[in-house]
């Protein structure tokens, strides 16, 4: 045992400057920063992950432009200092609360591509003229209010409310609307796959005076299609800015013809409920992403679209950007194309 420890002693001593560096790397590898570091963007085929039976072809093709983007720890909140391209973003800007957690602030980021999917496919098939018909809506608490003691969490599937099933076009705001400011409401919900009936109280909202029980609700609607589609995005794909791609993704497999004229297309946006293209983030590295393969870049109108024109002229990149509204609006510009318009 004492030869052992002589030996484990010296090996320390003749490699001791090698171990101190890999503690430390290992350390700062590990250890979280309050930031996102964002590396880059670039485009990706949604093809590969929109499936609709008996498809039409496309010459083309539909691409996703994203932002790479990093979780924060000192060794990659440090390399931020010293590599030009990389851009740090405070946690801050995408949390609610002061005490919002990575979890949830990721559960968000999953929920808003599944309710940006859900409007997607809505549109497409109704612009298609095939039938879709809504099949259930589930409703999730989406963040909390700063500043109200609530039992309810980020993440929690809201089933009842005083027995009263959330079912298609529940009316929220008008059932919380029939209780006192202080009561107690019982809510039934599903939190880490079991479900569970808490205690809600009623607050008065500070901003507007309105009964509140100090959360912001988001319903995902889920859809029987024909024919059948089924969407599949890798588990670090997250967000709301695929929207638009993917509904005219699912949109030119459904008709004739070809949206693409054999022509690279990427684009940003989300799908709103109301058919309307969102602005999004990141159109800087969007739009560079886009510039080294694609022949076509679709961007929010508005303050998006003047960001990635004035972009653009600056780095002297070629692609053609057009600014959309809706999903119909982009489906009739598109249409206008040639193959040679570059």
């Amino acid at each position: 045992m004492k030869k052992t420890f002589q030996t484990i002693k010296e090996v320390v001593k003749d490699n001791w400057l090698y171990i101190t560096f890999m503690t430390i790397f290992i350390f700062a590898s590990f250890y979280p920063v309050n930031y996102f570091i964002i590396i880059g963007g670039g485009i990706s085929n949604i093809g590969n992950r929109v499936e609709v039976k008996d498809a039409y072809e496309e010459k083309g093709s539909l691409n996703i432009s994203y932002v790479t983007e990093l979780d924060g720890t000192l060794l990659t909140y440090g390399l931020s200092y010293l590599i030009p391209s990389w851009e740090t973003q405070e946690i801050s800007k995408y949390t609610y609360t002061s005490n919002e957690s990575i979890k949830e602030i990721e559960f968000r980021d999953n929920l808003d591509l599944d309710v940006s999917s859900s409007n997607a496919i809505y549109y497409a098939y109704t612009l298609a003229n095939k039938p879709i018909e809504l099949t259930s809506t589930k409703y999730y608490v989406y963040a909390t209010f700063e500043g109200y003691d609530t039992n309810l969490k980020v993440g929690d599937q809201l089933i009842e409310i005083n027995g009263k099933k959330l079912e298609q076009d529940f009316k929220f705001k008008e059932e919380i609307d029939k209780f006192n400011v202080g009561d107690t409401i019982k809510i039934k919900l599903i939190r880490n796959n079991k479900e569970e009936v808490i205690d809600a109280p009623i607050f008065k909202s500070n901003k507007d005076g309105s009964k509140i029980i100090g959360i912001y609700l988001q319903s995902l609607n889920e859809y029987k299609t024909d024919p059948k589609v089924n969407i599949e995005f890798a588990k670090d794909e997250a967000g709301p800015s695929g929207g638009l791609i993917t509904a005219l993704s699912i949109y030119n497999k459904l008709t004739k013809k070809d949206i693409t004229h054999g022509l690279t297309i990427a684009g940003t946006g989300t799908m709103e409920a109301d058919g309307s293209i969102g602005p999004i983030g990141g159109v800087e590295y969007k739009l560079k992403g886009a510039s080294k393969k694609a022949d076509i870049f679709l961007v929010p109108e508005g303050e998006n679209y003047e960001e990635a024109k004035a972009i653009k002229q600056k780095k002297g990149y070629k692609i053609k950007i057009i600014p959309v509204s809706s999903l119909e609006d982009a489906i009739e510009k598109l249409n206008k194309l040639e193959k040679d318009d570059k």
